[in-house]
């Protein structure tokens, strides 16, 4: 018996591109309402976030980095979704987040209803702290 080797491919999983052009590419392919929605995420998150946060494609969304993946959002065919990746944050927002679905890492909306860009920024800010927490990569 031969034994033949694995063609399996390596993980692929956190690969992305840290090109803010790649982001521009991804809301453009996104149709409305939920492009604009993206767009003005995009915004408030990018206000919020640190100046050395870079964003790209992360998990095939886009996403912003700081110390790591940082912050992400994504627009689906019937909702949209931010995703603080951390469920801690998450966790500690529960009563500010309870008119919206959530899981262990994702909060969803309606593509024409996203949170407010208060709550947005609070999320940012909780998970900066929690990224400055950690040491640096």
């Amino acid at each position: 018996m031969t034994k033949t080797k694995s063609k399996a491919r390596p993980s692929r999983r956190g690969e992305g591109n840290d090109d803010p052009k790649a982001v521009d590419q991804y809301i453009a392919s996104v149709p409305e309402p939920a492009r604009s929605t993206l767009k003005k995420l995009r915004e408030i998150i990018r206000l919020a976030a640190p100046k050395e946060a870079t964003e790209g494609i992360s998990y095939a969304i886009p996403a912003f980095k700081y110390k790591g993946p940082f912050f992400g959002y994504a627009a689906f065919s019937n909702h949209c979704s931010l995703f603080p990746m951390s469920g801690r944050v998450i966790e500690a927002f529960k009563t500010d987040l309870k008119n919206f679905q959530t899981s262990k890492g994702t909060i969803r909306f309606p593509v024409d209803k996203p949170p407010s860009a208060a709550l947005v920024k609070k999320l940012v800010r909780a998970r900066v702290a929690e990224q400055a927490g950690k040491k640096s990569r």
